[in-house]
């Protein structure tokens, strides 16, 4: 096996312990992970963003999203508005039901986030933020 291959297979299982260690917690309420992290994206940013804005920063296909925030819209957790630039399109922000929900599960995560990590040195944490980094900008070539 190659050295990329190993690294790969690294990575995914610490992705795949960290993702089940995450999800078993007490702290997601009415929502699943993958609905708590369009919150999140969403809590990111300054303005609404556009559905291919935010499919670029989630783990899910176009439908799959289109679908997920069908669902947080029907629940009161984000909104739609009108694209001014396009008319054609909609913008995506969370309600105010939206934002409050994502701190109240956001804090508890941080910290379950903190506490996962902490078996890394504060310069292998460094490292990590800049290998990770380097991967997610191979989406642009």
């Amino acid at each position: 096996m190659t050295g990329a291959n190993e690294a790969w297979e690294s990575l995914m299982k610490a992705y795949s312990v960290l993702m089940k260690q995450f999800n078993a917690e007490d702290i997601w309420g009415d929502l699943t992970m993958r609905e708590y992290d369009v919150l999140y994206q969403l809590s990111k940013c300054d303005s609404p963003l556009r559905m291919s804005e935010l499919n670029r920063h989630v783990l899910l296909s176009q439908p799959a999203l289109s679908r997920m925030v069908e669902r947080l819209v029907e629940r009161g957790y984000v909104q739609r508005c009108p694209d001014l630039g396009d008319r054609r399109g909609v913008r995506l922000s969370l309600t105010p039901a939206g934002r409050e929900t994502q701190r109240r599960i956001g804090s508890p995560h941080a910290r379950s986030v903190t506490r996962a990590l902490s078996v890394l040195t504060p310069e292998e944490l460094d490292q990590l933020a800049a290998i990770t980094g380097k991967l997610s900008q191979n989406e642009e070539r």
